[in-house]
C-alpha cells in the first residue's frame, strides 16, 4: 500500500531504485529516451516541463510537497529547467518499466486498483500537486496513480502484508526491486546525453558530464 504520508509512501515507492541505466547505442534524433521499443521525444519532455513548470509555479501544495522532498533527496533540492527535465524524463521512464514488470510478474492492474491509489493520493494533498511536485503536469496525474498502483501490486504478489514492519513485506520489497532492475536490464534503456545519464543505485537522471552542442542531438540506434 501506499503510505499514509504522500512525502513518506511516494517518495519511497519512487526512490526505490526501479531502473538501472545500461548501454544500448545511440538514440535517433530527437529521442530525449529509449525504453525497449518506446520512444520518448524531446518534443514530449519539453511540453511535459514547460506545462509543469508553469502549474508548479502557482500550486502551492505542490511546493510544500517539493519543499519537503527536497529535505530527504538532493535531486530534488535542483532548481532550473535542466533539473526539471531530468525528475520529469526520469519518471516517463519509470511509467514504463512499471508497464512491463507488470506484464513479467503476471500481475493484472484494474481500474478500480488505479482509481484506490489516486483516492488515496487527492486524500494526502492532491494527485496534481503530487505530480507536480516530482517533475510533470496534473495531466499525468493518472498515470502516476497508475504507476504507483503497479509498483504497490507487484509488491503484493510477492507477498506483502501491508505491514511495513514485517518481515515478508520486507522481503517481497526486496524481491520487486530485483524485478524492476531486471526489467529496466532487459528494456535497454537509453538516454540522450543532453539530459544525463541513469544513476542505476538511485533510480534518477544524473546531470550530463559533457553537453552536445545540438539540443536534438541523437543517433540512430
Amino acid at each position: 500500500m501506499i503510505g499514509k504520508s504522500l512525502r513518506i509512501g511516494v517518495a519511497a515507492l519512487l526512490a526505490a531504485g526501479a531502473l538501472t541505466g545500461c548501454g544500448g547505442g545511440p538514440l535517433k534524433t530527437g529521442a530525449a529516451a529509449v525504453v525497449g521499443d518506446d520512444r520518448i521525444t524531446v518534443g514530449t519532455l519539453d511540453e511535459a516541463v514547460r506545462e509543469g513548470r508553469e502549474e508548479f509555479g502557482t500550486d502551492p501544495v505542490a511546493n510544500r510537497i517539493r519543499a519537503s522532498l527536497a529535505a530527504q533527496f538532493p535531486e530534488f533540492a535542483a532548481d532550473g529547467r535542466d533539473a526539471d527535465m531530468r525528475r520529469a524524463l526520469a519518471l516517463l521512464v519509470n511509467f514504463r518499466v512499471a508497464d512491463r514488470a507488470l506484464e513479467r510478474a503476471g500481475v493484472p492492474l484494474t481500474e478500480g486498483q488505479v482509481d484506490a491509489v489516486e483516492a488515496e493520493l487527492e486524500r494526502a494533498g492532491g494527485a496534481g500537486p503530487a505530480t507536480l511536485a516530482y517533475g510533470l503536469p496534473r495531466s499525468y496525474s493518472r498515470e502516476m496513480a497508475r504507476f504507483l498502483a503497479a509498483r504497490t501490486e507487484v509488491v503484493k504478489r510477492y507477498g506483502a502484508t501491508g505491514d511495513p514492519t514485517n518481515p515478508m513485506t520486507r522481503r517481497a520489497a526486496v524481491q520487486a526491486e530485483e524485478l524492476f532492475v531486471r526489467t529496466a536490464r532487459e528494456l535497454d534503456i537509453r538516454v540522450n546525453p543532453r539530459f544525463g545519464e541513469f544513476d542505476e543505485r538511485q533510480s534518477i537522471i544524473t546531470p550530463a558530464v559533457t553537453r552536445l552542442s545540438s539540443p536534438d542531438a541523437g543517433i540512430a540506434p
